[in-house]
């Protein structure tokens, strides 16, 4: 089998890159999910160099992990929404790739599996790094949480049995973006657990959940039509407002319990500034009745939630600093 051609890869003369535009894809790869799905392993990753476990090179990985996985749910999400219907005119939100044509189905699906291969790349080095051959238990354990992460990324709308048409994308938007980001994060610098993190790990969790849930309140009418069934959808409007409002302050409570069990110093206030707008953002959206105003609110408790994480963080690293001062 051939791979090269005049010089270049037959991928590209087949026309998966030669064909398609680079912002074409950098718009399928959703940057502006991006930061919401690193939060988790901020608040891991702060927690762990606090208590003086800390590897610099494990951090990295982790990083570039978290976000291939997003990339690769978000094109997923872009081919299992596209090839169902479920993106179309109707939709509110912003257009996709398949949806527009820009890419093709096959193109999509290629680019799913090259991004698999990727993640599954920075899975392995990942655990090497982290476990060595010293600790073969927990490296097995987590190539299987690597390996789940994976089929979750692709079976959140890809599949007969895809868990987003199911009512199921809220629990496992929380369990991977909350729980097992942040535990998992921790544990591979520390080789242990903190049940402590329980807390902040939830309020990761809720808050992720809360942009699914914005976005299915949303996507109501559409999601209807096209037979995908949400929490959202089967709440309703209001139901789901009065959820969305239980999400949020459930997180802000939690955060704040936690900072308060660990007695930080009083600089921890400064990472209750990303509370703010997430309040703001609760009094608007009960007034909201026209869906289209949702939309923005994505990006508003995405990026809250990103720096409610990197305040935390910033934090927790002044004060480990401060010992050595």
């Amino acid at each position: 089998m051939r791979f090269w051609k005049n010089g270049l890869p037959i991928l590209i003369k087949n026309g998966f890159l030669k064909m398609t535009a680079l912002k074409t894809w950098i718009s399928a790869s959703r940057l502006r999910t991006l930061p919401l799905s690193t939060s988790g392993a901020l608040v891991g990753s702060s927690y762990a160099y606090f208590l003086g476990f800390f590897d610099g090179f494990i951090f990295i990985l982790i990083t570039l992990t978290t976000l291939s996985f997003q990339i690769l749910s978000n094109l997923a999400n872009d081919y299992g929404d596209g090839i169902r219907g479920t993106d179309n005119p109707s939709r509110i939100g912003p257009e996709r790739a398949i949806q527009s044509g820009a890419v093709s189905p096959k193109q999509m699906r290629l680019a799913i599996i090259l991004n698999a291969f990727i993640s599954t790349g920075l899975v392995i080095a990942l655990i090497w790094l982290s476990f060595g051959v010293e600790h073969l238990v927990k490296s097995i354990i987590f190539l299987l949480l690597g390996g789940l992460s994976i089929w979750a990324a692709i079976s959140y709308t890809i599949g007969n049995t895809a868990y987003g048409y199911r009512a199921l994308g809220d629990l496992m938007v929380f369990l991977f973006f909350g729980l097992l980001s942040v535990f998992g994060t921790f544990f591979l610098f520390s080789k242990q657990i903190d049940i402590r993190l329980l807390l902040p790990a939830s309020a990761v969790g809720f808050l992720s959940t809360a942009v699914l849930n914005l976005n299915n309140m949303r996507d109501l009418k559409s999601d209807k039509n096209s037979q995908k069934y949400t929490l959202a959808g089967y709440m309703g409007r209001k139901n789901s407002k009065v959820y969305h409002f239980a999400l949020i302050l459930s997180a802000i409570i939690l955060m704040i319990v936690f900072q308060l069990i660990m007695s930080f110093s009083n600089l921890m206030l400064f990472s209750w500034v990303a509370f703010a707008p997430l309040l703001f953002h609760l009094k608007i959206v009960y007034g909201i009745k026209n869906p289209k105003r949702f939309d923005p609110h994505l990006k508003l408790v995405a990026l809250s939630t990103f720096v409610m994480s990197l305040l935390f963080a910033s934090v927790l690293v002044i004060e480990q600093l401060r010992q050595f001062l």
